[in-house]
């Protein structure tokens, strides 16, 4: 509903973490966790400590077990000189010089959250500052790493388009890393002004809070230790974050088999058969070169699998947020008209399993790496049909309809002579396996591109985010009357191209889609995705914040009559 004057109403109330973060986007300067300088450099010689007293591990033995003592080491001089004073003395003042430094670094390490961009200022001598434009926001992940967690800090990579532009908050406390997130993302959207408005009404007419007593310093100790074990033991998705007919979870096992059935696991086959042959032939040297790859591929998917771990993915009021890991864990929240292309494919040693993978464009990335280390444009490593039908129906809120199911089934499994326009047959002299399933199919504000016979894929392009679009033609083609189209988008996995299709075809594609894609983005508002239009909102409820009303329909789920 709206509001009497026109406008739309606020979004659902504030979380607690949303609450106590709104102070830090006062537009004033802020500064990070305390324990930043230690997170980001301290490390660096904790590792420079285990090295120095691994290499006085025999001095440790001798000084507790009484071996003898063999000379020539530095302490040994500084020992029999009497250098002992100067040498604590030097110790001390390197310490306190790093410390220094540290807390240098911290104090002049700060960031600020205004309602147009965020920024970081960082530098002692060299100062550097970096501001990030809320409308070119592309997505904001949460990072936790093992050591971070147990400080109860969190990183927060505000990703924005343009090359090299993301701007990191590094290190903030955990909860307010959430909190920030939910409150940036509100300043993006152009609801956190009407926010304000109604917090103001509130806090008016509501009773002044009593203060409590301070608590006791083990109570404080003891509360603190209480919530980092609840942190470690909590899930990865809140489940007051997302619908629950929003998250989509992958299993173990199946995680487990996609990195079995993967071309590094074919890779690895064949790997192992060479040095099976060398042993038998008696080319021993085989042995002492490979070995040892083989023995770092056991790590490889140790790591990719215990990555992924816990992953989720889920419609919150925001947009979409993708979460996974076990030590370590990230989250990330895509707002809704910032993916460019989407991508469903289906590699080869999937097929008997029904197991899909979904690829996404957005025109920026975050730092870290995704799920099992790959890019962090894998919407969806590995999932059924099903699976696949609830991710679109987030990433792609208008196909949630029984018609749009049907139509994407369409392009993922159908081997052509349907709907789609498909290449004629002469096409098949230069796609001979796969020119009957070659097509395209324009829905709504969308294009559909389907093709590949062995290697399967349907990749989808919101005529919106469309930059350009081009009609190549070769020699060959031309003798054949046929023409490639070639959909730009943003830098990402996704290709969007359309080889083999019939030349006049093309000609009518082109000019269709060119008309289509700037009505679509003249009437496109995802940059301010929670605000309506001044006439819309007079005349429609306002747009709820969860992108998804309904629970999405299976791919495989039974054909009904009704309309």
């Amino acid at each position: 509903m709206t509001t009497p004057d026109g406008r739309a109403p606020a979004g659902p109330p504030l979380t607690r973490a949303e609450r106590a973060s709104e102070r830090y986007t006062d537009g004033e300067w802020h500064r990070l966790h305390p324990a930043t300088p230690l997170l980001r450099g301290g490390i660096v010689f904790i590792a420079i400590f285990g090295f120095v007293l691994s290499n006085l591990r025999e001095r440790l033995i001798g000084f507790f077990v009484g071996t003898p003592q063999y000379g020539g080491d530095p302490l040994d001089a500084i020992y029999d000189h009497g250098w002992e004073g100067w040498a604590l003395l030097g110790v001390a003042v390197v310490l306190l010089l790093c410390f220094g430094a540290f807390y240098l670094s911290w104090r002049m390490h700060s960031f600020r959250i205004t309602g147009d961009a965020v920024e970081v200022r960082s530098g002692i001598l060299f100062r550097t500052q970096r501001k990030a434009r809320l409308d070119r926001i592309q997505g904001i992940n949460v990072v936790r790493p093992v050591i971070a967690r147990i400080f109860g800090a969190a990183k927060l990579d505000v990703s924005v388009a343009g090359h090299d532009a993301n701007v990191q908050l590094a290190y903030l406390a955990s909860s307010l890393a959430d909190g920030l997130r939910g409150d940036v993302l509100r300043l993006a959207s152009g609801v956190r002004a009407a926010e304000a408005e109604a917090a103001a009404e509130q806090s008016s007419s509501a009773p002044g809070e009593v203060p409590g007593q301070a608590s006791s310093r083990t109570a404080v100790v003891g509360d603190l230790v209480g919530r980092r074990v609840n942190e470690f033991l909590a899930p990865e998705l809140d489940p007051n974050a997302a619908p629950p007919e929003s998250v989509v979870k992958i299993p173990p096992l199946r995680l487990l088999g996609s990195l079995l059935l993967s071309g590094f696991t074919v890779f690895v086959v064949v790997v192992v058969a060479v040095l099976i042959w060398g042993a038998t032939s008696g080319a021993m040297w085989l042995l002492i070169v490979v070995l040892p790859g083989l023995i770092g591929s056991a790590s490889f998917y140790i790591n990719r699998f215990t990555k992924s771990l816990r992953y989720s993915i889920a419609g919150t009021a925001d947009g979409v947020r993708v979460g996974f890991g076990l030590l370590s864990t990230s989250n990330e929240t895509l707002p809704p008209g910032r993916i460019h292309a989407v991508e469903v494919l289906q590699p080869l040693l999937w097929r008997p399993f029904g197991w899909w993978q979904i690829r996404i464009d957005t025109a920026g990335h975050s730092r870290e790496k995704g799920a099992a280390g790959q890019p962090n444009t894998t919407m969806l490593p590995v999932g059924d049909a099903t699976d696949v039908s609830r991710v679109l129906s987030l990433v792609l809120p208008g196909f949630v309809t029984d018609e749009h199911r049907e139509i994407i089934q369409a392009g993922m499994v159908s081997r052509g002579r349907d709907q789609f326009t498909g290449s004629p047959r002469r096409a098949a002299w230069i796609r001979p396996l796969s020119w009957q399933r070659t097509g395209y199919r324009l829905v709504d504000d969308a294009i559909l591109l389907r093709r590949g016979l062995i290697w399967r894929s349907l990749a989808i392009v919101p005529l919106a985010r469309l930059q350009s679009l081009e009609l190549q033609q070769g020699p060959l083609d031309a003798a054949l009357a046929l023409a490639e189209a070639r959909f730009h988008t943003v830098s990402g996995p996704v290709r969007p191209r359309l080889a083999a299709i019939d030349a006049p075809n093309g000609v009518r594609l082109f000019e269709e889609v060119s008309a289509r894609a700037v009505a679509a983005a003249e009437a496109d508002r995802s940059h301010r995705w929670g605000r309506i239009a001044p006439d819309a909102a007079r005349t429609a409820p306002a747009a709820p914040r969860t992108p998804v009303d309904a629970p999405p329909i299976p791919l495989d789920a039974p054909r009904t009559e009704e309309s």
